[in-house]
């Protein structure tokens, strides 16, 4: 199992909950059953694209609570360590990409993940695409590079509501069996987010949540299951040290 092969994983996501609407089950299962020690990467606030134009000082109650909305979701889940940033809601593409990118270095290097996972890159939400091109160009694999796999994600009410022509669809290639436990804790994490969950029928509530795992795992013989896209994976990956690149 590729998940299970890795001792250091890295979640880069564009706002708070996508680490839940993607892949909360996994992360659930992953730090109940398995050593993986999991650190999750928030680049942007989240709120304040609701606003006609962008005030972080408006938001000021709402962004606090935000942030206990995070830890209580990490806390039900159960991973390991959190990164929060603060770039502006659903505008990652008004900063340069190199300002994206830099974090995820810096994420990187101080954490030294050999597994990353993030956004699909074709998904409808523009913070998420940034995200995913500057994972990519941040993990080029070059000969120092530790990163042996890239593994994106969909994320409910962002994957499947892009245009039917649109030529970067989703189509799932890993799938990772979860069970009732996970998806309860799934659910209750998507839950205390208070400014986020919704009512069904939308994507986000808890029973289409629950409908969506049953599907995924339908697909696969199984009773739940959240599916994956292996970007690259490079089996027995030795990193060189940095001036062999030069020798």
């Amino acid at each position: 199992m590729i998940f299970y092969n890795h001792d250091k994983m890295l979640v880069v996501v564009a706002h708070p909950d996508d680490e839940v609407l993607g892949i909360g089950g996994t992360l659930n299962k992953l730090s109940i059953e398995s050593e993986i020690e999991i650190k999750v990467v928030i680049l942007g606030e989240g709120l304040t694209s609701r606003a006609e134009k962008r005030n972080v000082d408006a938001f000021k109650t709402e962004l606090e609570k935000h942030k206990e909305n995070i830890t209580d979701a990490q806390n039900i889940l159960g991973y390991h360590d959190i990164s929060i940033y603060n770039l502006p809601d659903n505008r990652f593409d008004s900063i340069p990409l190199l300002d994206i990118i830099k974090i995820v270095e810096y994420e990187k290097m101080t954490f030294k993940p050999t597994i990353i996972l993030t956004h699909h890159g074709g998904d409808l939400n523009i913070d998420h695409q940034r995200t995913f091109e500057a994972v990519m160009t941040a993990s080029r694999p070059l000969s120092e590079e530790t990163v042996s796999t890239i593994i994106t994600f969909e994320t409910p009410s962002g994957t499947e509501w892009r245009a039917a022509s649109d030529p970067k669809h989703f189509i799932p290639n890993y799938y990772f069996i979860i069970n009732e436990e996970n998806i309860i804790a799934k659910i209750k994490a998507m839950e205390s987010y208070e400014f986020e969950r919704r009512i069904y029928p939308h994507p986000r509530s808890p029973k289409a949540l629950k409908i969506h795992a049953k599907r995924n795992g339908i697909i696969v013989g199984c009773e739940y299951a959240e599916c994956f896209v292996i970007i690259r994976h490079i089996e027995n990956k030795i990193a060189k040290p940095y001036l062999d690149v030069f020798l």
